[in-house]
């Protein structure tokens, strides 16, 4: 009889062993992974098989129907078997998911981010929370081609001699007024492409380059660490850089290949093609515009001559800013599951992001573009703007400059603010009002 219990005692054992090892508890898996896009969820399904393969940890990844992410991670954080691992929009993601985020500052997925100041931090920068995992870069993309013939000139009218030298507002504009001045010489028949401001097509100008003043006002502010959470919490602005937005502004369209009060009539199309096909030397624009460029037919571009520069507008310090970084989604773990499972789903990111097949998926499959210093330019594919980006973000004495346009007011005031800056070049406006429109919508939507 005592055999018999003992040997029951013993198969018991056997059982349990396997499941408190993993800590996969009824449900068989350490990890799970609340997924937003229902174009990967294939891809993930690979990746697991493969990770559950080296591993041997289990992962689920749950994908969500389109458009209801927000709802669905609600729910699921009430479940017994609630996601180890989900993605946050950024800091107005804060309010309501802060209390599910664990603090991954000590992380070696932290530890991996080039540029420390693109995570999602508490209000006071000491914990982390989200971490970027897909990037686009903004900056003003250049023909290398244009820009080597116009410093091979001898009658240039300034002492700088290649693209590396131009890192402050002073020397971008130098150069732009000598190239325009010589744009025969150049066989170019501007320096910048259209501004590109028609109804609805001035993102650019209101998302992305009016984020960079905006970024430094709340980088200097006195309340909080953290930009972002700044600019979400601000009742009104003193848009205390807004001579140095007009600075690139007025710049870049008084050296267009169209005449600024034309502006309107431009789409962001036609700017692609004027740089595409030789006429302009430089353009604003994206690390994701490279796509749509090479497929411009009559295009006389070569690849190795596609390349970035930070956008500068005279703002001090900024000689050492890089490109502007958008993210798309942050990764973020929950903190209350338990430490076990906390870890496996590092483990399982950190593995994801940092071993050669884990890359290999990420480029491949995935086609993420990464923030991450395991990632060398020649890991992440033929864009030669990601390689670019890949290069600015890991250059120790650079800083990137972060997309904080999930803590701007809504689309009222971007429109607003496109409006104003169309009414501006066609002279229907003058600066001091566009200023104005800026800081009274900004004021009229936060109240």
């Amino acid at each position: 009889m005592k055999k018999r219990i003992l040997s029951a005692v013993l198969l018991l054992s056997i059982l349990i062993i396997p499941l408190s090892v993993c800590g996969c508890g009824d449900k068989g898996e350490t990890v799970k992974f609340l997924n937003y896009d229902t174009g990967l969820d294939g891809i993930y399904e690979e990746i697991i098989k493969d990770y559950e393969k080296e591993k041997g940890v289990k992962v689920k990844v749950q994908t969500t129907v389109a458009n209801s992410y927000n709802q669905t991670l609600k729910s699921e954080m009430n479940m017994e078997d609630a996601p180890t691992i989900f993605v946050i929009d950024g800091v107005n993601d804060l309010d309501t998911l802060k209390e599910n985020c664990a603090d991954i500052k000590d992380s070696k997925l932290y530890s991996y981010l080039s540029k420390k100041n693109l995570a999602i931090t508490d209000e006071q920068g000491k914990k982390v929370y989200g971490i970027p995992y897909n990037i686009e870069a903004y900056g003003i993309i250049y023909n290398k081609e244009i820009t080597d013939r116009y410093f091979a000139l001898q009658n240039r009218n300034n002492n700088y001699s290649s693209i590396a030298d131009v890192k402050s507002f002073e020397a971008l504009k130098k150069v732009v007024s000598d190239m325009k001045a010589k744009k025969s010489e150049l066989k170019i028949d501007g320096v910048f492409a259209s501004a590109s401001l028609s109804a609805g097509d001035s993102m650019n100008w209101v998302n992305y380059l009016l984020n960079i003043p905006l970024y430094y006002e709340f980088e200097r502010n006195d309340d909080y660490k953290s930009p972002a959470i700044a600019a979400l919490r601000a009742k009104e602005i003193d848009f205390r850089y807004s001579e140095n937005y007009r600075n690139i502004f007025d710049l870049y369209t008084e050296n267009s290949i169209t005449a600024k009060e034309l502006s309107g009539t431009k789409m962001f199309d036609d700017s692609l093609s004027e740089f595409a096909t030789g006429k302009v030397a430089m353009f604003y624009g994206s690390s994701k515009d490279f796509e749509k460029l090479s497929k411009i037919s009559k295009s006389v571009l070569k690849n190795e001559n596609i390349k970035f520069l930070p956008v500068y507008m005279g703002i001090d310090g900024e000689e050492n800013s890089g490109l502007s970084v958008k993210a798309e989604k942050y990764l973020a773990i929950n903190k209350n599951v338990s430490k076990e499972k906390q870890k496996a789903s590092l483990d399982f990111l950190e593995w994801l992001y940092s071993s050669e097949k884990g890359k290999k998926y990420v480029t491949e499959n995935l086609k993420f573009l990464t923030p991450f210093n395991t990632f060398e330019g020649n890991e992440v594919g033929e864009n030669p703007l990601e390689v670019e980006t890949v290069r600015y973000l890991q250059e120790e004495e650079t800083t990137a400059v972060p997309v904080i346009i999930n803590s701007l007011p809504g689309d009222k005031f971007l429109a607003a603010v496109g409006n104003a800056l169309l009414d501006y070049v066609k002279g229907d406006k003058t600066y001091e009002e566009v200023e104005k429109t800026v800081k009274d919508k900004w004021k009229d939507e936060r109240k």
